[in-house]
């Protein structure tokens, strides 16, 4: 009875759920012709930035969002891993102009799709402009087919990371109680406030021990930012330390998953609610979707 119970419970909360950011709840941007782009980054390694990516893709699937996660960790590719499988082809293959974007994309759960960003983006920069210009309009695409793209980067402060966080509509940046991992968060912030000020950088706090843990180290950066770079950050909340999340890896698969009714589970629905919450800033000369993010992307890499 008790786990008959919960599944009624549970049928009732997806309901909820599905109802509360139906398309007529949304807003304005979600659903119109051009995705909205959103590059989780942090500082440094080893912070979660991945498994976060894989399962906000899910919870935000489940209300009702077509989601396009792309693996831009070119050195160390994650995606794939944490989803148990193996792609056939990659971005690369879409630069050469041997597939177009909808053969490389790979099928994950939730009605997910994914693709790996294979061995390198330095190939974007040696293509000419009609190559760039075939590449742009063949992965465009993926507007007409996403309401958001999710661009897992790969950690640091390099100039490829650093390319793909500038081009995207907003920053969901992660970081942990770690000092390092803070102070490199806080060296990521510096280096966005000064090529951009205007930009939405939205903080994730993870494997906190509780939430005055998390919510002191949200306030901290938030209050250093404000005051020493101008800059304001968008919180977007915490998870928690849960086994539930190094078990699901062992078993490479996603956490929301495994074990939908974890802490874990829970702290990141409640993240994706808020990321779909305000609207997104869209850039001056409405060069806008993944079109638009490959051409800042482009650009951002050539100077």
């Amino acid at each position: 009875m008790r786990d008959q119970a919960e599944k009624l419970r549970q049928i009732i909360d997806n309901l909820k759920l599905r109802q509360a950011v139906s398309q007529e709840n949304l807003p304005s941007d979600i659903g119109k012709k051009q995705a909205k782009i959103i590059t989780i980054t942090s500082g440094k390694g080893g912070v979660g930035k991945t498994n976060i990516a894989i399962n906000l893709a899910i919870a935000l699937s489940e209300m009702g969002l077509r989601v396009v996660i792309l693996d831009a960790d070119f050195g160390l590719a994650n995606i794939d891993v944490l989803f148990g499988m193996i792609p056939k082809f990659t971005l690369v293959d879409v630069i050469h102009n041997e597939k177009n974007i909808l053969e490389v994309l790979c099928e994950g759960p939730k009605n997910i799709k994914f693709i790996s960003g294979g061995s390198g983006v330095e190939d974007l920069i040696k293509l000419d402009k009609n190559q760039l210009q075939k590449f742009v309009t063949n992965i465009a695409l993926l507007d007409k087919i996403s309401d958001v793209v999710l661009i897992d980067t790969g950690a640091g402060l390099s100039d490829n990371v650093m390319s793909f966080v500038m081009a995207a509509d907003e920053i969901l940046l992660v970081t942990t109680p770690e000092p390092t991992s803070i102070t490199d968060a806080y060296a990521l912030i510096k280096m966005v406030s000064h090529r951009d000020k205007e930009k939405i950088i939205k903080v994730v706090v993870n494997r906190a021990e509780n939430e005055n843990e998390a919510i002191d180290i949200l306030n901290k950066l938030s209050l250093v930012t404000e005051k020493f770079l101008s800059l304001r950050l968008h919180s977007l909340g915490y998870i928690l330390q849960d086994e539930a999340v190094i078990k699901a890896v062992k078993l490479q698969q996603p956490f929301s998953l495994s074990f939908p009714k974890s802490h874990a589970s829970k702290f990141v629905r409640e993240i994706s609610r808020k990321l779909i919450e305000t609207k997104r800033t869209l850039p001056a000369n409405g060069n806008s979707g993944i079109k638009g993010f490959i051409n800042r992307l482009v650009n951002f890499m050539n100077t």
